[in-house]
């Protein structure tokens, strides 16, 4: 159950906002309506949302990151978001479950530049953050600048969006049964 209830008359140009939002994803995007009570936040994260990039450097490469940025971030809505319409962007059911259950090594259809990707985007999305050099060196040899700016705040925008999520006590909204988080019990 989210921490505080939609409001009940929300600013009309939210309110289409949310209905594009809502048209776009085809689920009722809970998010987008809880951040009308802000109206500041709903535009600005709007916006962010609306510029992001989409297929540079691939939109395999991006869903890798945005899996994995979900993932490590613990937020449910955005591991059934992110993870939704998987194998558009070429992702199989055995390589999301090697980014969900951690072991990556394990699927060898991950490129160099996929694993390394993967490995940056966990980093961006653990606390505390830590870069170590040869890795620095890696992304710098495998990736351009554009690229590595891509990568960065792809991963900082899933995280800026689990927080927001997670602080609100938003769950996930069934975009898809084939991507859970790992059960920490197990």
């Amino acid at each position: 159950m989210p921490l505080v209830a939609e409001p009940r008359r929300p600013n009309p140009v939210l309110r289409l906002g949310v209905a594009l939002a809502e048209r776009i994803t085809g689920r009722r995007m809970l998010p987008a309506r809880l951040l009308a009570w802000y109206p500041r936040a709903a535009i600005g994260s709007g916006i962010l949302e609306a510029l992001v990039a989409h297929d540079e450097p691939s939109a395999r490469l991006l869903k890798l990151v945005r899996v994995t940025a979900s993932v490590t971030a613990n937020c449910a809505f955005c591991v059934d978001m992110n993870s939704f319409a998987h194998d558009r962007a070429g992702l199989t059911d055995a390589e999301l479950a090697a980014i969900t259950g951690g072991d990556v090594g394990a699927v060898g259809s991950f490129d160099p530049r996929e694993r390394l990707a993967i490995e940056y985007a966990r980093l961006v999305s653990s606390t505390p953050l830590r870069f170590p050099e040869a890795l620095q060196a890696e992304l710098r040899a495998a990736f351009s600048e554009r690229e590595l700016v891509i990568l960065a705040t792809t991963a900082a925008q899933v995280n800026y969006w689990a927080r927001v999520i997670q602080a609100l006590g938003i769950p996930p909204a069934g975009f898809t049964q084939a991507c859970r988080l790992p059960d920490a019990s197990a």
